[in-house]
């Protein structure tokens, strides 16, 4: 007597497919508009005024209002932060600041050289406020022979022929540029090609980088102007020609 012989039998046995771990994926850098970044320094100054004067938790329309800002500004950048802080009590002052300083890469150290070592140059090296924040001015360069080897707050000047080998040996992060205008966009072009990413310009030109290089500048000469400009409109002392002046400059443009 023959047993019957199951259907399934002779064909493969499929088991389940065994599911690998899969590695945590990294998190998606969050994205911080341009104009937040802007205004973050804002807020760390207050934070930091209202600490030294040994204030523990602030609302966003204090904060807001010691940095300049309005409110409801301050509490959407913020948000970018992921701090939105407690309602009735408001924000942990320290705790914010060191939020806003990771943020803006000020719990790192930042080397810094500085192209240029006259009057402006001298100011910025001797400036104790750097340290402070992150930034250490690492090396001073300048193409005079003259200042070669001087010394200027703890540093000695070095010639500029060694622009590239100091942006190596030190791991330069950032570059200031306080040259005279007519050298500022080679002192770039040099600083871009010794691999600076970030160049702080105060030299009274317009330089040009290429794609992937930050460039701020700082301009006090038209700051200046634009302040001159304000003060004139509001001393209401507007230049006016009266018609007899009117009348030589039409004259003076004849000829």
């Amino acid at each position: 007597m023959s047993c019957p012989v199951p259907a399934d039998r002779g064909r493969p046995v499929t088991r389940p497919r065994r599911t690998l771990p899969q590695p945590a994926r990294p998190p998606v850098p969050r994205g911080v508009p341009e104009a937040t970044v802007a205004r973050l320094p804002l807020y760390l100054r207050a934070l930091t005024s209202l600490a030294e004067r040994d204030v523990t938790t602030v609302s966003s329309e204090e904060l807001a209002e010691t940095a300049g800002v309005n409110s409801a500004k301050l509490r959407k950048d913020l948000s970018y932060l992921g701090s939105y802080g407690t309602r009735g009590v408001g924000y942990e002052v320290e705790f914010l600041r060191h939020q806003i300083s990771r943020e803006i890469g000020l719990t790192q150290d930042w080397a810094v050289v500085i192209v240029g070592i006259g009057n402006l140059g001298h100011a910025l090296a001797n400036y104790g406020g750097f340290a402070s924040r992150g930034f250490r001015i690492a090396a001073l360069i300048d193409a005079d022979p003259q200042r070669t080897g001087e010394e200027v707050a703890g540093l000695k000047v070095r010639h500029g022929d060694e622009l590239e080998k100091v942006v190596t040996e030190l791991n330069i992060a950032i570059g200031v540029i306080a040259t005279p205008a007519r050298a500022a966009q080679s002192v770039c072009d040099r600083l871009v090609a010794a691999g600076i990413t970030s160049i702080l310009n105060f030299a009274p030109a317009v330089v040009q980088v290429p794609e992937g290089v930050d460039l701020r500048k700082v301009d006090l000469s038209t700051e200046l102007q634009i302040l001159a400009y304000h003060e004139q409109r509001k001393n209401g002392s507007a230049l006016a020609l009266t018609a007899e002046q009117a009348v030589e400059l039409a004259k003076a443009v004849r000829g």
